[in-house]
């Protein structure tokens, strides 16, 4: 009978026409979750992607927000005006106007003199010291100190540059980096 088996494609041939089909299955799904692993990763690398963007775009908004910050303070009206007064502008008088057929409408006048700068004030914090014996007086404001003297340690420091800030008036913020 086993004989028989054999030679008709018994449980032998049955078993052997399976295995192409086992082996075609486990290809597929293993090609399937490849190509999902694979899709996975795009995404993944995608999404980094995404954040890193978004990570920047919030810094150029900051630093934007910045730089407008700084614009605007730069041309409030005070800030144009005490501008104006360090650099030594005043302020003009009524305006002047040519009209297109050459007339002059208004008078000119001359812009009055800027009043001189004020004497920078002494700090207001600054420490008693008792003169050593040997140690020059100070002298008085205005005037010059020997040339052979040292520099007394309370007087009055040099005045500042132009560009420092005057008053206590808000000064707009520096950006880091500019």
């Amino acid at each position: 009978m086993k004989r028989l088996g054999r030679v008709l494609g018994g449980p032998v041939a049955g078993q052997a026409a399976r295995t192409p089909f086992v082996l075609l299955v486990v290809a597929l799904l293993g090609g399937g979750l490849i190509s999902l692993l694979l899709l996975n990763s795009a995404l993944n690398q995608g999404s980094f992607q995404l954040s890193k963007l978004k990570r920047e775009t919030t810094a150029l908004t900051d630093e934007e927000q910045a730089l407008q910050r700084d614009v605007d303070g730069y041309s409030a009206p005070d800030a144009l005006q005490r501008r104006a007064h360090e650099l030594g502008l005043v302020p003009g008088g009524s305006p002047v106007f040519i009209g297109p057929d050459g007339k002059v409408a208004g008078a000119a006048s001359p812009a009055a003199e800027p009043p001189p700068p004020a004497p920078p004030a002494p700090p207001a914090s600054a420490p008693a010291v008792a003169p050593s014996p040997g140690a020059a007086l100070p002298s008085p404001a205005g005037s010059p100190a020997p040339a052979g003297s040292p520099a007394p340690s309370g007087a009055a420091a040099a005045p500042a540059p132009s560009g420092a800030p005057s008053g206590g008036a808000p000064q707009p913020s520096q950006t880091p980096g500019r």
